[in-house]
Parts: C-alpha cells; sequence; structure tokens
C-alpha cells in the first residue's frame, strides 16, 4: 500500500512539475495556403523543435484582409492573438490603430534582445519603420514586380530571349512583334494599382502622394495626376489600342494568361516565379521593370508587396520574450535564404541575401536576384513605398477608372483626376476616423 501511495505520490509531483514548465504558448494568425502554407508550418515547426520555453501555434486565417479583420475584430473583443500577418496595404491602419500594436523594435529592445532595421534590406526596412527609423512591425514575406516573359515565344518573334526589354517603348515594339508571330497577347500586368501607380512612381522617383507618400502624416493626398502618370497611362491605353497590351483584371487574375502561353510579356510579383514554374510549359525569363527613359530619375528602386508580421500590444513580458526570440529565428541568415530561395520572396535580410548569393543559388537559378537588385538601393522621399490609410479601397478606385482608360471610355488624364479627387475623399475619412 505504501509503495502505492509513493508511486501515485511521485506521479503528482512529476505531472506537477511538467505544468510548471509547460512551453509559454504564442498564438501567430496568418494568411499563407497551399504550399506558401506549408512553409510556415516547416518555419514553426523548426523554431519549436529548437527549444522548449515557447510553442509557436500557427492559425490560417484566410485572406489578408479576412485575417486582418479578425484580427482588430479580436482586439477589441479581448481576445488578440499574440502575431498578426498584415498585407503592406494595411500598414497605415495598424500604424494608427492607437493602442493596439506593440512595435517590434521597442518589444525586442524590451526583452533585451534587441531586433536591428539595419540588418533588414533598405526598402523593406523603411516601409515598416516608424519616422525615427525603429521597425514597427517584422518584415517576412516580402515581394517586389518584376518582368517575366516567355523564351520561346521571343524566338518564335524573331526577338533575342536573353535580351528581354529594358524600357516601355521596347516593351511596346516587342508586343507588336509577339503579336504578329501569333501570340494572344504581347504583355499584360498583374495587380495594376499596386504595379502600375504606387511601384511606377518609386521606379521614375516621382511622388505617389504628398507628405512623403503619406509617411510624414495624416494629411496627404494623391498626386497620380501629375504629367509622368498621364504619360504612362496614354501609353498604355495606345499600347491597349493597337493590340499589344492585353488588360487582363484586378489582382492577380492576369497571372493565368501569361502561365497559359497566351501573352509573351507580363509584369507581377517575384513570388508568382514557383507558380510559372510549375504551370508554365515554356522556358521563361525575368528581368527588371520597364521604365521610361526620359523621366528623369528613373530607375531609381522598386517597392515591396507582401506582408509583415505584427504585434498585439497588452500581452505580457513573457509572450514577448518569446515572440522575440521567434522573430530572431526566422530571419537568421540560414532561416531567411531557405524562406527566399522555396517561396519566391526576397530574402528580407541582408545576411539573408548574401549566403543565397555565396551558395550559388542565383547563378543556377538565373533571374532570381533581381528582385533583391530593384529593392536594395538608398530610398529617396518618393521610393519609400506608400503609407496611406484605406489604401485597399483606393486600389479599387484606380483599378476601375485604369479599367476605363484601357477600354477607351475616358482620357487618361480625366481617369488620374478622377482617382486623385475619389481617394482624397477616401483619405479624408479615414483622418476622421483615427483623430
Amino acid at each position: 500500500m505504501k509503495v502505492k501511495l509513493f508511486a501515485l505520490s511521485l506521479a503528482g509531483m512529476i505531472a506537477g512539475m511538467g505544468a510548471a514548465h509547460a512551453a509559454t504558448e504564442i498564438t501567430f494568425w496568418h494568411s499563407m495556403e497551399g504550399a506558401l502554407g506549408d512553409r510556415v508550418n516547416e518555419l514553426v515547426e523548426g523554431f519549436n523543435k529548437s527549444q522548449s520555453e515557447y510553442a509557436v501555434k500557427a492559425i490560417y486565417k484566410g485572406t489578408y484582409g479576412e485575417s486582418m479583420n479578425a484580427g482588430i475584430a479580436a482586439f477589441r473583443s479581448g481576445n488578440a492573438p499574440d502575431i498578426l500577418q498584415v498585407f503592406e496595404v494595411g500598414t497605415a491602419t495598424m500604424m494608427y490603430a492607437k493602442g493596439a500594436v506593440k512595435p517590434v523594435q521597442e518589444m525586442s529592445e524590451e526583452a533585451g534582445d534587441p531586433i536591428d532595421a539595419a540588418n533588414f534590406i533598405g526598402a523593406v526596412a523603411g516601409y515598416y519603420s516608424s519616422p525615427e527609423g525603429k521597425l514597427v512591425s517584422m518584415p517576412f514575406n516580402s515581394s517586389t514586380p518584376v518582368l517575366y516573359y516567355n523564351k520561346d515565344a521571343f524566338s518564335k518573334a524573331g526577338l533575342d530571349p536573353e535580351n528581354p526589354p529594358k524600357t516601355w517603348k521596347e516593351v511596346a515594339a516587342a508586343g507588336k512583334k509577339l503579336r504578329e508571330a501569333g501570340l494572344e497577347c504581347g504583355y499584360t500586368t498583374g495587380w495594376p494599382s499596386w504595379i502600375q501607380l504606387e511601384t511606377f512612381a518609386a521606379w521614375h522617383n516621382v511622388s505617389y502622394a504628398t507628405q512623403n507618400n503619406g509617411f510624414n502624416g495624416l494629411n496627404a493626398e494623391l498626386a497620380v495626376d501629375s504629367p509622368a502618370f498621364v504619360k504612362h497611362f496614354d501609353f498604355l491605353a495606345q499600347m491597349a489600342k493597337d493590340g499589344s497590351f492585353t488588360y487582363g483584371g484586378r489582382g492577380d487574375a492576369p497571372n493565368a494568361l501569361f502561365t497559359s502561353g497566351k501573352c509573351g510579356m507580363f509584369t507581377g510579383s517575384s513570388g508568382s516565379r514557383a507558380n510559372i514554374i510549375r504551370n508554365g510549359k515554356f522556358e521563361f525569363g525575368t528581368s527588371t521593370l520597364p521604365y521610361h527613359d526620359d523621366i528623369e530619375g528613373a530607375p531609381q528602386n522598386t517597392i515591396i508587396g507582401g506582408a509583415s508580421l505584427w504585434v498585439f500590444a497588452k500581452k505580457s513580458p513573457e509572450v514577448y520574450k518569446g515572440v522575440t526570440q521567434f522573430f530572431k529565428y526566422i530571419s537568421s541568415p540560414e532561416m531567411a535564404a531557405k524562406w527566399h530561395q522555396e517561396t519566391g520572396y526576397v530574402p528580407v535580410t541582408k545576411a539573408g541575401y548574401e549566403v543565397t548569393k555565396k551558395a550559388g543559388f542565383y547563378d543556377q537559378n538565373p533571374g532570381t536576384e533581381v528582385a533583391v537588385q530593384q529593392l536594395d538601393a538608398d530610398t529617396t522621399e518618393h521610393s519609400r513605398g506608400v503609407r496611406l490609410g484605406f489604401l485597399p479601397q483606393i486600389r479599387e478606385i484606380a483599378d476601375g477608372e485604369m479599367e476605363r482608360i484601357f477600354a477607351g471610355d475616358v482620357s487618361a488624364e480625366a481617369g488620374m483626376k478622377r482617382i486623385v479627387e475619389r481617394g482624397n475623399e477616401l483619405l479624408r475619412r479615414f483622418e476622421s476616423s483615427v483623430k
């Protein structure tokens, strides 16, 4: 009987010790599905196995918009996750969510393990930093637009498959030759607002909006009715009229026009690479975004897409310590390089880029370095990115006006003016909502 009681007592002590040393759970809501979701799960599993104090629990919460709305609603009800993945156009909304966010650099410094913005690629760190240069969110899956082209179609059209077009004039000329060679479409673009407006502005070093594109404060106004934008959309409208440009829809819907072989050229996210490899039945190349060579200052640098990781306020110091360790793990040179090589997103850290370069990845996979090279530059007041409230809604307005321009229903000048008028109305509404 005594032996039995001793055994029960010992078991209870062991159970109590286990409970006392249970790992601190960290909830991480994200929007990565399919193959990307698998990569996220691998990262989390690797971190959890690397130590025993913390256990990150990754939960898919739908699209970027859905997960952001769910995260904000959860915070208001007192049940926010510890980490939330938010797409780049939600940055201003998160920054102005008073009392909801724990800035990443501040959190890591308080945890005694600082995360330094200087370790990240310039354009990436700049976008997710405060005016003082401190990280407010953790760079994670960053992409940037590039030009993809069908090498087989180029050869068929008598174009040099190793010499892709660099300027918009060259794109237009190549588009005409591709059509003459029998292709259904010469050129198309994914994410029209992101690529043809926001990134166009940075790449040509012109202002998208006042107040340093919104980085300097709330009272910004759109500037996309300036001569550079009108010139560009006049040019695209002419390409649409002569058949060398085909508008394929909003978001990433036009991707299929390229992967199916219908279009010979495509501007899209660097993160589209894996999908093109999987679904395209042709050899393709990757090159820099086209630019207008008569606009002074071009090309400058492109801007990022993708998302970053935000930490909610009102968590315990132990949770913040664990989140800091997790962020240090995923941004380590090896993990940053692995994520970049397996997904097509850029390596957000300079060390991750160097590890990839030294391993010969770019030599073995031509074109994969283009995105990094476009981003890795000293940004200007026009090329840091766009940080405006209600930016997703502004994109919807811009997409609609672009469709009218490409269809020939309105002039480029009228369409750009309409984007400014309607977009500024949204900016004033956002400004009122956060004051």
